[in-house]
């Protein structure tokens, strides 16, 4: 597969412009649902990316939509073919989340606030190993070290040389007190996240106990931005069996109002390594 095609967001994109052209023909996602002999919820996974579009179903919605320039039909045709085609988190097997893969990958930017655990893109090989085995008792080491080797994958965007993810992460204080494998662990990893924290691109805010209450008491979070114009903003939250993407104006909006109170209710960028060092040291006794 070319490197400058994501299915996934190939599959955002035709969705986008699917649901552009049902709206501009004036007909609900039920009307079209039942033109075309299909259900409601398969029209809503088209359009919101989350199922693969075959170019039959492309031709079929045109037909409905009464699509009469044949470069548009070839254009969603063409988005239809490279929207099947395979990332390279394929390559690792079935991964639950692998629609969030996708957005990662062709993202430019990630603000991501964690409570629980040191964010992903973030963590040492061996905290990882040892946070996903205790996350997942019953998986068997195949399966853990597949996980891991997808997590390393990930990271790839931070650190690569040209291009790399803009990442900013707010870390609840209870992620560097929960103690992950054994000391050592926990030592390399804090000293990890203090030594990514110097990277131009990298911003780590730790947000302390004695704040208190603030918006993100309810859960870990993560919004991704993307540098083409037509590709909005997500909302991304974790669940146990299924996950959350979020792409309304309004609701990305109040995500960031959250994660701005967030920013400024964390600790700066100094005293955030001050911090993060001093709770490394505690492992040490």
């Amino acid at each position: 597969m070319p490197s400058n095609v994501n299915p996934t967001v190939r599959r955002r994109r035709l969705g986008q412009e699917l649901r552009r052209l049902r709206e501009l023909k004036g007909m609900t996602a039920e009307e079209v649902a039942e033109r075309l002999l299909v259900s409601q919820s398969k029209i809503s996974r088209l359009e919101n990316g989350r199922r693969s579009i075959s170019q039959r179903d492309v031709r079929d919605l045109c037909g409905v939509y009464e699509v009469e320039d044949h470069r548009i039909v070839d254009s969603l045709m063409q988005m239809a073919k490279d929207s099947r085609q395979q990332g390279w988190w394929h390559a690792f097997g079935d991964i639950p989340y692998s629609v969030y893969i996708g957005l990662e990958t062709d993202a430019e930017s990630l603000r991501v606030y964690e409570p629980q655990m040191v964010p992903g893109l973030l963590q040492t090989r061996a905290y990882a190993e040892a946070l996903i085995s205790g996350a997942l008792p019953e998986a068997p080491p195949s399966d853990i070290e597949k996980r891991v080797n997808v997590r390393s994958r990930r990271q790839d965007r931070v650190n690569a040389p040209e291009n790399p993810l803009r990442l900013w992460a707010v870390i609840d204080e209870s992620a560097l007190r929960r103690r992950v494998g054994d000391n050592q662990i926990m030592i390399d990893q804090l000293e990890h996240l203090v030594e990514q924290s110097h990277l131009p691109h990298v911003t780590v805010q730790v947000l302390p106990f004695e704040m208190g209450a603030h918006p993100g008491i309810n859960g870990q979070y993560a919004i991704l931005e993307f540098p083409d114009a037509a590709d909005s903003s997500v909302v991304y939250i974790e669940g146990v069996t299924s996950d959350l993407y979020l792409e309304k104006a309004n609701d990305v909006q109040r995500y960031s109002v959250m994660y701005e109170h967030l920013r400024a209710q964390a600790l700066n960028v100094d005293q955030t390594r001050e911090f993060i060092s001093k709770i490394a040291k505690s492992y040490t006794s």
